[in-house]
């Protein structure tokens, strides 16, 4: 609210002034306040003295600072950071737009033998999942009238320049199923389940291109070595875990060529696969399968908190962007600070060096993500895109039974030591606000409330806030 002071000619009109002024003030409803002191009581537990808080809330209404802590401080935004990535690709390609799988016969094609490979070329669908996508692109290739194939199946890796881990990305979170590699040829998520039991091992998908060494040791424990395609069983394991998959585009192609073999299509030689910085296979593309649209990945991406999703979207942006840096994603992170800094978010407010916000390199202040979330209200399906409270995503067992319910519509964000969350909300007195919760450097003591707990009751008071704006 904003105060304006009307000049009295009369000196004793002027004389009272501050009275009224004083009275005035003391008239304003006590809960204006309220907000602000619960938030603050909140924070100031003992708990969190050696943590860190970002906290920025603004009316979507008129613009103002409803709440602010530390709102300029430089914090790990864990998974918040996808918004920037989600808001930038919605931008530079568009709601509805779809990459593509291409199948390429690289050799000449003689009545009906392709003398040469068949290249199943990745462009960064990071959706390609069972077996329904490899007989699309079969049956295509059959209608072709090619029935024999001299040179094996080739998966093509190549279109993204760069390793195949987002900058930043720590050793281990590489063989966990959140961290798995990102490529442009992607199958399963890039993930495998491994089962293990009495009677043996059980691995899903069974094309994956993984060797198990079971071994003796005191410890149970499922182990590969970053780049290794050994999967070692150490000790007692029981029980189902989902693992990143070693190479995804070598899966990919032993599954297109089982689905070529249900065709009827004969194929001599070993699948294998070619990865950047190798150079792509040419030949004429005779088959090809369009992803869904930008908003449809994104929205999974964003409800699930899918870190691949949001890897191969932010590394699209790269491949249609301009710039001279080798790596795809170096020339992503470059056009997504250009775009931020034009939204006036510089680089001393949010740096992103990979799109997902698993890399500890990332850093953003709460301010800013409050700024990008006000920026973005307006734009068509954008609130639709992310977990409901209570309701969807990685909100849905949050918040429920809460005024939060149903009406917080937000990103979250957790890893080691951090805990966020990020979007839109509505006071009980029917105002609209964009919000940015950040912890960080904090470790809950053993009989604390779960850390996200700790998040959501900011977000909970919000949502029961009788403001007076």
């Amino acid at each position: 609210m904003t105060l304006v002071a009307t000049p009295f000619c009369e000196a004793g009109a002027r004389s009272r002034l501050p009275w009224l002024l004083l009275g005035w003030l003391f008239a304003l409803p006590a809960h204006a306040d309220t907000l602000a002191q619960r938030i603050d009581t909140h924070i100031a537990q003992p708990r969190f003295a050696s943590a860190s808080w970002g906290i920025a809330v603004v009316s979507l209404d008129d613009g103002h600072v409803v709440y602010e802590h530390d709102a300029g401080r430089l914090l790990l935004p864990a998974s918040t950071a996808k918004l920037y990535t989600a808001a930038f690709a919605l931008d530079r390609l568009g709601a509805g737009y779809r990459t593509h799988t291409d199948v390429i016969a690289a050799g000449e094609v003689k009545r009906g033998r392709l003398r040469g490979p068949l290249v199943l070329r990745g462009r960064g669908d990071a959706t390609l999942s069972g077996t329904a996508w490899a007989d699309t692109l079969a049956s295509q290739v059959e209608a072709r009238g090619i029935r024999r194939i001299d040179g094996g199946i080739v998966g093509d890796d190549t279109a993204f320049a760069g390793p195949p881990q987002g900058s930043g990305w720590e050793v281990d979170d590489l063989s966990h199923a959140y961290g798995a590699a990102t490529g442009a040829l992607v199958v399963d998520e890039n993930t495998m389940t491994v089962g293990v039991a009495t009677s043996g091992v059980e691995l899903s998908p069974e094309d994956a291109a993984i060797a198990m060494a079971p071994q003796a040791a005191a410890t149970p424990e499922l182990y590969r070595e970053p780049g290794s395609a050994t999967l070692h069983l150490l000790g007692n394991v029981t029980g189902r875990q989902r693992l990143s998959l070693p190479d995804p585009a070598l899966t990919a192609a032993r599954r297109l060529q089982s689905a070529l073999e249900r065709e009827g299509i004969r194929v001599d030689g070993e699948a294998r696969s070619v990865h950047w910085p190798v150079p792509a296979p040419t030949g004429e593309t005779i088959a090809s399968l369009p992803s869904p649209t930008l908003s449809e990945i994104l929205r999974s991406g964003l409800k699930r908190s899918q870190n691949l999703y949001l890897q191969s979207v932010f590394l699209l942006t790269g491949l249609a962007s301009e710039g001279n840096e080798s790596h795809t994603e170096d020339r992503a992170a470059a056009a997504l600070a250009d775009w931020l800094a034009a939204k006036g978010i510089g680089p001393s407010s949010a740096t992103l060096v990979e799109g997902t916000g698993l890399s500890r390199h990332d850093l953003t202040t709460a301010a800013a993500l409050a700024h990008l979330l006000a920026r973005m209200d307006g734009v068509a399906g954008w609130r639709d895109l992310l977990p409901v409270a209570g309701v969807d995503g990685t909100l849905a067992h949050r918040m429920r039974d809460t005024a939060a319910a149903g009406n917080v519509q937000a990103k979250t964000g957790s890893m080691s030591f951090v805990n966020a969350l990020a979007g839109y909300v509505t006071t009980r007195s029917g105002q609209r606000l964009a919000f940015a919760i950040v912890l960080n450097n904090y470790r809950a003591p053993s009989n604390a409330a779960p850390v996200s707990a700790e998040v959501d009751a900011i977000a909970v008071m919000l949502a029961e806030a009788n403001l007076i704006l």
